[in-house]
């Protein structure tokens, strides 16, 4: 069986692996490449019949990995090895923001240590069309996906906005359902999880850290490009008052 391409789960923890390593690779024996090989094969990413091969995610596999961070780093003066455009924007996301990568990373780490990450089911939206998700990975999109939908939190929210005297309306663009449809739009919205994803930890998500959105802008915030991030509402409303041709970029 072929076995799966590398997600960005798995390279965010195999980033983050490097970094600690002063951005050098790790070789098949050390006992970090080993942990992280048992890891990575636990995870409800991959169907079990490719997480049952035995090369899959093996102690090789991830040195290799790590080479492939360490050579195609722009430091690097040595010949670069060839790897796949994931990882490449992984890189280059470690290299340019390298704090919250590893807090992704860590993020990452507490939610498996928990038991958490195994117990939610897959997500719709979760990645794109090819298979891509956010640059911190598909299980934390997972995780926050989840809470979104959990419909008393949904309430919740309604219930303070409300409580607050404000209208029940998408805090980026300003739709109002209640405006456009009427008795059959009251009360209608939904709620976006604002929190960056590799700082909100495994703690209880609180109101504040949902948005009110329609669907057009809480779709815009999910929509994934790779090597990115989820935008936050006010990423989106900055987005939306540029250019069209600007916004493009």
């Amino acid at each position: 069986m072929r076995i799966p391409a590398w997600t960005e789960d798995e390279l965010v923890l195999a980033g983050a692996l490097v970094v600690s390593n002063g951005w050098r690779e790790l070789r098949t024996g050390e006992p970090e490449v080993q942990e992280l090989s048992d890891l990575l094969r636990s995870l409800p990413l991959h169907a079990p019949e490719a997480r049952s091969v035995p090369s899959f995610r093996s102690p090789d596999s991830v040195s290799r990995k790590t080479t492939d961070f360490m050579t195609n780093h722009p430091s690097y003066t040595g010949k670069a090895t060839r790897c796949g455009r994931p990882t490449l924007l992984m890189i280059q996301a470690f290299t340019e923001r390298e704090t919250e990568m590893c807090l992704a990373a860590e993020t990452l780490r507490d939610a498996i240590g928990s038991g958490e990450l195994y117990r939610i089911p897959p997500q719709p939206e979760e990645a794109d069309e090819t298979g891509a998700s956010a640059v911190e990975g598909r299980l934390l999109v997972r995780r926050a996906l989840a809470r979104e939908r959990d419909p008393k939190l949904r309430a919740r929210k309604i219930g303070q906005v409300r409580g607050q005297g404000l209208p029940l309306r998408c805090e980026v663009c300003t739709f109002d359902f209640a405006q456009a449809y009427g008795d059959l739009g009251d009360g209608y919205i939904e709620v976006h999880h604002t929190t960056p994803l590799h700082v909100s930890g495994v703690r209880e998500t609180k109101l504040d850290d949902l948005a009110c959105l329609c669907a057009n802008c809480h779709r815009m915030c999910h929509r994934i490009r790779p090597g990115e991030s989820w935008r936050t509402p006010d990423a989106l409303r900055e987005l939306m008052r540029k250019p069209a041709g600007e916004a493009l970029h």
